[in-house]
């Protein structure tokens, strides 16, 4: 008896559409951050575009824009 091999179909692949980054409402270029424990003072030269809100740590707490 020979047995028979199951063969699938290939399915269609879906087309990806391609998105934009988002933007990060607090950090655009030229934004400044200062760690209000030591003082250190962060310039933003690239933005990232994440999706998710980035916090930049400095002694253990998250830095603040600096207005």
């Amino acid at each position: 008896m020979a047995t028979k091999k199951v063969v699938k179909k290939a399915t269609p692949k879906k087309a990806v559409k391609k998105t934009k980054p988002a933007k990060t409402p607090g950090l655009k270029k030229g934004s400044k951050l200062i760690c209000n424990i030591c003082g250190m003072v962060v310039a933003v030269d690239t933005a990232c575009g994440c999706v998710e809100t980035c916090d930049l740590i400095c002694c253990g707490k998250p830095m603040k824009v600096n207005k």
